[in-house]
């Protein structure tokens, strides 16, 4: 049976049950379409929310980010990890206790404010979008590669599942859909990682085979390797970092706080019985988290040794097995992530240090002599003639490595389930964020229970409508936009959420003042460094403190902070009923019941 046929049969195989346990699973009120009706147990939760949780980026993005930045791609590990232990210990616990449906629910009520719950609904919203551009990005990528489609359909596919499981089933049929794709995303994360460990390393467990000796009989192990090669051609040596400590922490901090205050994975929380459920299932997701998050860093060094072994040197013409370029390295050319610019017409691929050209590809739909599409980019100076998408590597690394059939068919699942229970799981904060906080609480409070479902499934349409357009149109390859995603949600939503927990003095004012600050502060840094339309330079001469838009947030969070606590000084105190709900949420008496308002 050919890879193709596989493929098609693993995806096949693996949509059938998500729209399976959707229909089983179909929401039939608001509170199964919004928290699956507060009866997940923690074991199947904490599946979930690391479904939930470990995006397209996870899966797809990170470990290709970590294949080209080396010791520099750590901050994601860190920050992401990081914020997720933050998150389980510091606001999970609290947010069940208070009992409501979405992050605008409790800051609406927490702030005793409609103005507040509708700029945490704006938060909310330009955070998920942000977010949901990377997850349909990674789709599109997936289904192009796998399925031979063009971008463009293969997130139009993407589309298409999400909006059938998500507005069918609500928050309880993704519950029991992000399980089943944990289960094929690990799975289909770790068979590979564990194969090329073996081929390279002679050792079945990743993790330790990132420290072992490279089974070719040079005596070096693989870090010392990629150290070796890359100073060869021109490149830092993998181990050592190029970014600024200050960037570095920044970075961090923001993916570590942004993580803490994601709107999708606190939701997470509010599916579990009793208190003490919403810790147990964060203990647990941090256990599922942890096996694809010790792995990254093994798969990314393993990824860059075989495409450097494998494309450089290579005669373009020839066949694979005659030294020519290999297999997957035409396949993602047809799909316009990755190229060659035989710069020197000697019909070999050289790859090294720089840019080949300005930009991303621009394919003049001809070819070159040596059977190579021709690019109209302008070319750079450097000897350098390959491109490479970084999203690409764990979906080639199968391939790279020759491994079975098989092997290749289930990353195609993994990855497309990597990104449907992200965009699912966002699709559903923006619907009931909108039907919800926005039509029920603020606007519209006399509809009925059925008219909010309807119109949380209305809302689902819009929203998956738009993230569409922002997949097929993303500003910056998956991980990235995710990254800016995370510096939205620490500006905006995290200071809000943890000031309304831990500091009864935080009044509506100064609530209100600080998100809005914060976020404007950080869109206007990201745009003015990221968009098209300034023209500024994004580069470390330019950035404020040399911190780069993917850690903004941080700077986003401390002027949140520092507006917030100044308004607050000056306007009216918090009202002594407030106060006691605050006390309420803090004080573990009757931990095992949920406390509803």
């Amino acid at each position: 049976m050919s890879t193709q046929i596989l493929t098609y049969f693993a995806v096949g195989l693996s949509f059938a049950l998500y729209i399976g346990i959707a229909i089983w699973s179909r929401a039939g009120s608001t509170k199964e379409f919004y928290v699956a009706g507060g009866g997940v147990h923690p074991v199947a939760n904490g599946m979930a929310t690391a479904a939930d949780w470990m995006s397209a980026a996870s899966f797809i993005s990170m470990a290709g980010i970590i294949a080209f930045a080396g010791y520099d791609g750590s901050v994601y590990l860190m920050g992401w990890t990081g914020g997720y232990v933050l998150l389980a210990l510091l606001l999970a616990p609290y947010l069940r206790k208070f009992g409501q449906f979405t992050v605008p629910d409790f800051i609406g009520e927490r702030f005793y404010s409609k103005t507040a719950r509708v700029v945490a609904v704006l938060c909310l919203i330009v955070i998920s979008f942000t977010y949901i551009a990377g997850q349909m990005r990674g789709v599109g990528v997936v289904f192009s590669h796998f399925l031979n489609v063009p971008i463009t359909i293969g997130v139009f596919i993407g589309m298409a599942v999400v909006f059938f499981y998500a507005v069918l089933g609500g928050m309880k049929g993704i519950t029991y859909t992000q399980v089943a794709q944990y289960c094929v995303l690990i799975f289909a994360y770790m068979v590979p990682a564990i194969f090329i460990s073996i081929l390279i390393t002679g050792n079945p467990i990743p993790q330790l085979g990132l420290g072992s000796m490279v089974a070719d009989g040079s005596g070096m192990t693989v870090l010392q390797k990629l150290d070796t090669t890359l100073v060869d051609l021109g490149f830092n040596p993998y181990t050592l970092g190029s970014k600024s400590m200050v960037d570095v922490f920044a970075i961090t901090l923001a993916l570590m706080v942004g993580t803490a205050g994601l709107p999708h994975v606190i939701v997470r929380f509010f599916t579990v019985p009793k208190v003490s459920d919403a810790r147990k299932s964060a203990g647990y997701a941090l256990v599922f988290i942890a096996l694809l998050y010790t792995t990254a860093p093994a798969v990314g060094a393993f990824a860059r040794i075989n495409f450097i072994e494998t494309v450089n040197g290579a005669t373009y013409e020839n066949a694979e097995e005659n030294g020519g370029a290999p297999t997957f390295f035409k396949t993602f050319e047809r799909i316009g992530l990755d190229t060659w610019v035989d710069k020197n017409d000697d019909g070999v691929m050289q790859y090294s240090a720089g840019a080949p050209f300005v930009g991303k590809p621009k394919f003049t739909g001809e070819l070159g002599s040596h059977g190579e599409r021709l690019v109209s980019n302008e070319l750079t100076a450097n000897a350098n003639e390959v491109y490479v998408d970084r999203d690409i590597m764990v979906l080639a690394n199968p391939e790279i490595a020759k491994l079975p059939g098989w092997v290749i068919a289930l990353v195609a699942a993994g990855g497309i389930a990597a990104a449907l229970s992200t965009a699912a799981g966002l699709l559903l904060v923006i619907s009931a964020s909108i039907s919800h906080d926005l039509l029920k609480k603020t606007f519209m409070p006399s509809i009925s229970d059925k008219q909010e479902l309807l119109a949380a499934r209305g809302a689902a349409i819009v929203a998956i409508s738009v993230a569409g357009y922002l997949g097929i149109n993303p500003p910056g390859f998956v991980a990235q936009v995710v990254a800016l995603a995370f510096g939205l949600a620490a500006c905006s939503l995290f200071p809000a959420i943890l000031m309304g927990i831990f500091f009864k003095g935080m009044n509506k004012e100064g609530a209100i003042a600080g998100m809005l600050a914060g976020l404007a502060f950080t869109i206007s840094y990201i745009v003015y460094f990221k968009s098209p339309w300034f023209g500024a330079v994004n580069t470390a001469d330019n950035w404020f403190f040399g911190i780069s838009p993917e850690g903004i947030g941080s700077v986003g969070m401390a002027i949140n902070f520092a507006v917030a606590i100044a308004v607050a000084k000056f306007t009216k105190p918090t009202p002594v009923e407030v106060q006691d709900l605050v006390d309420d949420i803090r004080i573990p008496t009757g931990a095992g019941v949920a406390h509803q308002h």
